[in-house]
Order: structure tokens, then sequence, then C-alpha cells
């Protein structure tokens, strides 16, 4: 598993470092998503935040940003705490008191927050232009991992990609369909969009 996650981080990491074909605004910023539920993204995510926080010199930030469904606090056996929303809410006035440490020193993790029945029209906000603004820039060396809600089931994920440099798209093998996927891709405008295969079955 370490190994193929190594292999995926490679490409993400030299399009952050400059060292891709094409140069990229926000490249630090990458969304983990998917089609629909179940196709193990929050697995992706969480495997290559800390396949990321092994590089000597990256830090890593990972942001479970599926507001209504959050699952973070539940995997890691933490307290659901303030996070996402409520710093978008300014019920939280510095960053520091959202971010939950790991026993990776380079790793920290942020919760999705209370939820929030305008959720979408939050991601979309100047407050939100304003986060990321300040994660994206404040530290040359922080990657933020942005684990989103499903790209057919809500609204937010599509919302949430316009600020993201890269985008990694789940895809469960031998299960969702051909015209999911290509769905999905037509919400996309990013730049860089790559697909990875989850669930396949190693053949004997």
């Amino acid at each position: 598993l370490s190994s193929s996650y190594r292999l995926i981080k490679r490409p993400l990491l030299n399009n952050i470092d400059g060292k891709g074909a094409t140069k990229l605004a926000h490249a630090n910023l990458i969304m983990v998503t998917s089609s629909l539920p179940g196709e193990g993204k929050t697995f992706s995510a969480i495997n290559l935040a800390i396949s990321m926080a092994m590089e000597k010199d990256k830090r890593v930030l990972l942001i479970d940003a599926d507001i209504n469904k959050p699952s973070h606090y539940k995997i890691f056996g933490i307290e659901n705490r303030a996070g996402l929303t409520d710093l978008l809410l300014n019920e939280v006035s510095d960053m520091g008191d959202v971010l939950c440490r790991t026993n990776i020193p380079s790793l920290s993790i942020m919760s999705s927050g209370r939820q929030y029945e305008y959720s979408t029209e939050l991601l979309a906000s100047s407050a939100m232009d304003k986060f990321i603004q300040e994660i994206s820039n404040r530290y040359k060396d922080r990657v933020v991992i942005f684990d989103s809600p499903p790209l057919l089931q809500t609204t937010e994920s599509s919302v949430l990609a316009a600020h993201m440099g890269q985008v990694i798209m789940v895809v469960e093998a031998e299960t969702t369909q051909n015209h999911m996927v290509k769905k999905s891709l037509d919400i996309l405008s990013n730049e860089i969009v790559l697909l990875l295969l989850n669930k396949q079955r190693e053949k004997i």
C-alpha cells in the first residue's frame, strides 16, 4: 500500500515544486473526490496525506471538507471539534484553534466543523477565498489535501474544486460506470485531474 501511494504522490509533488509540464496556481491545494459514495475517496485522501507527510521537506494539512457527512474524527479517534465551517463562519478567530496534530510530526488534520445548511454557499463565499489564500501562501512547504463530497451527490464538491490546483478523482474498479466517470469529469474545469483506480482485484 505504501509503495502504491509513493507512486501516486510523485506527479502531484512534481506539480507543486514546478517540475510538471504545466505551471499551476495553488498547486499545493489538492482535492480528493469521487463520483459516488463508497468508492474509497476518504481512504485515499488519508493514505495520500500520510505518504506526503513522509517527505522531508513537506508539511501536510488534511481537511475533512465533507461537511454534511464528516468521518475523519471517527477514523482518527478524536473529538468532533470545531473545524472548517466554524472558521469560515468566523466563530473561530485563529486557524491554529481548529488544527489537530497527529503522531506524525508533519501531518495535521482539520475537522469539517459543525454541519451547516448552506454549505455550498459557504464554500463559495469570500471567507473561503480568504482562507484559501492564507493556507496556500502562508507556508511554502505546506500541502493541503481536501477530502470532498462525491461529485454526483452534492454541489459542494464542484464549488470546492474551483479553488484547487489539482484534483484526484477516485474510481472504484469494476463498479463505477463509465458514464458516471464522464459526467463527473464534465463537472470539473481544473487543468490537472488525475484518476485513481481503487479496489482493483489482483490478478493471479
